[in-house]
């Protein structure tokens, strides 16, 4: 510098002039700037373009030297530094390599920005370093220089795939690679051994030898065959499970099909029980039709046994001995049937005297139940008990004569016809017990009194819980319309007296006519049909489909199913024993009806309702041979105005054309 001028030369780059590279720098004559400039310029074009860019976004602050000035290093303070747009000495070059390998980015540095023409200003810049290794995109070489330079990657972290939902492996996962490594202990331990001078005890010592040596296709052959041992004796062990397991299902199938076997015959036996009971002992009205059922039965064999075995007067001799026989077995069966009229009419009357004696009875909120007597329920349990007390028969005479006492006293509290008549009617028993009359001259007077005190206790005047249960008889003028006349017995009668089965046109017979006819000629039994109806309307009932049709089936209808379309047998078994015969339906998904039944026994009638394709189950001929059946059911069930709203669309135009 001419004129003794002192300054600091900072090159165009990061490089600040500190006490420690600092050195002042003395010269008699330099060249000149511009000519450094010239002649270095084309040889350090690479690394002064490197160098440049690294050190623009540092603040430099000085004089700036012109191009005729030459450059040296004269009084170089801390605080002075010489802006140069470029150096390309020697001993700039070996101080540039130096910094650039020790220097390292900061955190944060100084950007001065100007802002206006005369306007400057410090900007902070944070730098942000990548947290993963940039990947090399490749690059080029200086051949002059030996300096790599390698292409820019993206600062921005790349995007992660997006899960597919399945796992995926490379090859490398799928591939094995062998690959021997050395390890040593993570705690190293010494040894003490014997020397002189040192004895060690070998008491406590294991002598290990060494075994034989085999090879690595011995050891899986080993293995191998350890393998097979294992699984011959698991496979031994799994077998021997399976059997005492069919074992064990096979004994509870036999005892199960034995314990059937044995409810099946005990049901028949019981079944045979009850009929010879109900035989030797009819109470019922379905007991007296089993009973001319089976008279009639023994009156058809007899017939064949004779017209079989005898011929001209003594087949005349014995049909007439036969039909005196059958004379005295009728008036036999009258008899028993108006002593179980007289029964069932007795225990009708003491139910109907029960239920207006019950107290009054509701649930509470905790499922209990609650009772209540009223005075009304009080005065007809007490009525109760008089009436069983009166209608008692061989009871002493003094106990005879308390009750009548007590039953005086009860209806003289009411004055009125017929209350006088009752008075009178104990008075003259009592007189005559007094006079020691036979018991069985007093049966017609003693019953006059039972028959005159129920009327007391059905009188709501007298008992005014009874008014609660009496049927109050309708108007005259409502019955116009629904009363019928009976051709048989020439009565009215309501129109529910009447049987009307499907194939009827007109009003026929009533019941009680139909019921004398059946006695007198046909003698049939229709329990095994009643049971069948019930069975079919409590198990559709378990449905809770709303189904409707198995409702308006009535007992001649089902007979009629049974007896001409099924033929009193089951479609699959022919089994024709109509106890073990029931009705259900063929395809389970839809209603009952008498085109979607079948007549199966009652273990048929089980597992067919397991099915769930027919088609599968049952071969194409079964099936057809059920809808030939269903057919002549919708056929005959067309003439029931009630049935034909539920036939499909087609039936109903066929049978209306």
């Amino acid at each position: 510098m001419e004129n003794g001028e002192q300054g600091a030369c900072e090159p165009d780059g990061p490089f600040s002039a500190s006490p420690e590279n600092a050195s002042p720098v003395t010269a008699t004559s330099y060249p000149t700037s511009l000519a450094l400039k010239n002649s270095e310029r084309e040889k350090e074009t690479s690394q002064d373009a490197v160098l440049s860019e690294k050190v623009t976004n540092s603040t430099v602050t000085g004089s700036v030297i012109e191009d005729n000035k030459t450059l040296m290093w004269s009084v170089a303070t801390f605080h002075e530094t010489i802006q140069c747009e470029e150096l390309h000495l020697d001993l700039g070059r070996f101080a540039r390599k130096g910094v650039q390998q020790d220097y390292r980015m900061p955190d944060v540095i100084t950007v001065r920005v100007q802002t206006d023409p005369d306007t400057f200003q410090d900007v902070a810049v944070k730098i942000e370093r990548p947290t993963f290794r940039k990947p090399f995109l490749g690059g080029f070489k200086n051949r002059i220089t030996g300096v790599e330079f390698h292409n820019a990657g993206s600062q921005t972290i790349p995007k992660k795939r997006p899960e597919k939902g399945t796992t995926l492996f490379c090859r490398e996962t799928q591939t094995v690679f062998q690959k021997n490594k050395r390890q040593q202990t993570a705690n190293p331990t010494s040894t003490q051994m014997t020397k002189v001078g040192l004895y060690v005890s070998s008491v406590t010592d294991k002598l290990i030898t060494p075994g034989k040596y085999f090879t690595a296709e011995e050891y899986h052959k080993r293995r191998l065959e350890a393998v097979i041992v294992l699984q011959k004796y698991f496979r031994r062990w799994h077998a021997r499970k399976l059997v005492q397991k069919l074992k064990e299902e096979k004994r509870l199938r036999l005892a199960w099909e034995a314990q059937e076997e044995l409810k099946k015959k005990k049901e028949k036996e019981d079944k045979v029980r009850r009929e010879r009971e109900r035989r030797l002992n009819p109470k019922t009205k379905e007991d007296f039709e089993l009973l001319y059922h089976a008279l009639e039965s023994w009156r058809q064999e007899e017939i064949e046994r004779i017209n079989a075995t005898l011929t001209g007067a003594e087949r005349k001799a014995a049909l007439c001995g036969l039909l005196e026989e059958e004379a005295q077995l009728i008036a036999s069966i009258g008899r028993h049937k108006i002593n179980a009229d007289e029964e069932n009419q007795h225990k009708a009357v003491l139910h109907f005297l029960s239920k207006c004696a019950q107290p009054k009875r509701w649930k509470a909120y905790d499922g209990k139940t609650t009772e209540m007597d009223t005075p009304y329920t009080l005065r007809a349990r007490e009525l109760l008990e008089i009436y069983r007390s009166v209608s008692m028969n061989d009871i002493p005479q003094d106990e005879r004569v308390d009750v009548l006492l007590t039953l005086r006293c009860t209806v003289e509290e009411h004055a009125c016809e017929l209350t006088k008549e009752i008075v009178e009617l104990i008075d003259r028993e009592v007189d005559l017990m007094s006079r020691e009359v036979k018991e069985c001259n007093l049966e017609g007077l003693r019953k006059r009194i039972c028959t005159l005190f129920l009327q007391y206790i059905k009188t709501p005047k007298f008992n005014p819980e009874v008014a609660k249960i009496l049927k109050v008889p309708p108007h005259p003028l409502k019955l116009y319309k629904n009363v019928n006349f009976c051709h048989s017995c020439e009565n009215y009668l309501p129109s529910t007296e009447f049987p009307v089965p499907a194939n009827s046109r007109t009003i026929g017979r009533c019941h009680l006519c139909c019921k004398l006819d059946n006695e007198a000629r046909q003698r049939e039994s229709f329990l095994k049909y009643r049971l069948i109806l019930e069975n079919l309307k409590k198990s559709e009932a378990d449905y809770q489909d709303d189904t409707k049709i198995v409702f308006l089936v009535q007992l001649q209808d089902l007979r009629y199913m049974i007896e001409n379309i099924w033929g009193c047998q089951s479609a699959l078994s022919a089994c024709s024993d109509l106890y073990d015969l029931v009705m259900v339906r063929w395809d389970k998904q839809q209603e009952w009806s008498p085109w979607n039944t079948v007549l199966l026994t009652k273990d048929e009638a089980d597992a067919h309702l397991k099915l769930c394709n027919l088609q599968e189950a049952y071969e194409a001929a079964f099936i057809h041979r059920i809808k030939q059946k269903h057919i002549r059911a919708k056929k005959y069930f067309a003439q029931i105005p009630a049935m034909t709203s539920f036939l499909p669309r087609s039936n109903k135009q066929a049978n209306a054309s």
